[in-house]
């Protein structure tokens, strides 16, 4: 079914359609990404993760201060949050792995403490693809058992036609739990739990309880439309309810790390939710019409979103398919 509704979008038509939006998805979160798909058109034999990988190696990483002792490194794949102390730095994601020199001046600058921990909000590589480096750095990885499954086996992302091998032992989790777990570092407790399926279905969140600042992973893509990845596990229900999930989690005052895009707050998040019910609302009920995705698409259920989440990093047509196939 994946391949019957994503192949009316062939490989070639959806990277076409990818770099078209590839200007909004530079300024809208996921830049990297967006200029691989660029870059595969004119060089189509080097694969997504190859493409962004060489994009990563001169990526420009800037730090943002948060609230006490959370800061945010954003440039090379998905947000990194990080929490620097004399019990060493811990990190959620680890970007890509060709961004080494960047992130290393980035985390110097911020302190001289070591590298310690590493969390992974999931498994996909634009968020794990440094997490060998990292490791050999002296941090441990912990992550939900899924990651560890999905990391240990080649994987098969159909949207992006993307084959990805197993990662090498050095990259893999070396503590992972199932629903939650507590953690205290550097004076701060720190309160991971799983999502239930829905970018994918390894995703947790963190949540820095003392500084009220909550990493949600690619849960939640500010300011644009989301991917869901249902090659692993992701679903349309599930994004609604991890957004659900994570106002629950957050207050009026909780600073929220989305995967992609600028570091945010809850009025944000329950936009972003209250966009998801919609659209999942609108494309369901044209599915059960009977309207095939393409008069889905035709309708324009996405129309009065565009404004706010339509120049990022996925094409409004796209995101149309992905609800239609969750639906």
């Amino acid at each position: 079914m994946q391949e019957k509704i994503l192949g009316a979008l062939t490989r070639r038509r959806f990277l076409t359609s990818s770099a078209a939006v590839a200007a909004g998805a530079i300024a809208g979160g996921h830049p990297l990404l967006a200029r691989a798909l660029q870059a595969q058109q004119s060089a189509p034999a080097l694969g997504i993760v190859e493409q962004a990988r060489a994009t990563a190696a001169t990526a420009k990483i800037t730090t943002q201060k948060l609230r006490g002792r959370v800061q945010v490194l954003m440039g090379s794949g998905g947000n990194i949050a990080v929490l620097a102390g004399t019990e060493g730095k811990l990190l959620v994601d680890s970007g890509y792995s060709t961004s080494r020199p960047q992130l290393t001046e980035a985390l110097t600058a911020i302190s001289a403490d070591p590298l310690k921990l590493l969390i992974n909000t999931h498994w996909h590589f634009d968020h794990t693809d440094g997490n060998e480096w990292m490791h050999s750095a002296g941090a441990s990885i912990l992550a939900h058992e899924k990651t560890l499954a999905r990391m240990s086996t080649p994987q098969f992302i159909v949207a992006f036609d993307a084959h990805l091998p197993a990662s090498p032992a050095g990259a893999l989790p070396t503590q992972t739990f199932a629903e939650k777990q507590n953690l205290k570092r550097n004076g701060e407790n720190i309160r991971l739990e799983h999502y239930a399926a829905a970018h994918t279905d390894t995703d947790l969140s963190v949540m820095f309880t003392d500084s009220n600042v909550l990493h949600t992973g690619d849960t939640w893509f500010n300011g644009m439309y989301p991917f869901i990845d249902y090659s692993s596990g992701g679903n349309i229900d599930g994004m609604i309810a991890a957004a659900g999930k994570s106002l629950s989690i957050a207050t009026a005052s909780t600073i929220i790390i989305p995967g992609h895009g600028p570091v945010g707050n809850r009025e944000q998040l329950s936009q972003f939710r209250d966009m998801l019910v919609g659209m999942r609302e609108k494309v369901a009920d044209l599915k059960k019409q009977g309207k095939s995705v393409e008069e889905v698409i035709a309708a324009a259920p996405n129309a009065s979103y565009d404004a706010k989440f339509g120049t990022g990093f996925l094409k409004p047509e796209m995101f149309v398919r992905l609800v239609y196939q969750g639906v």
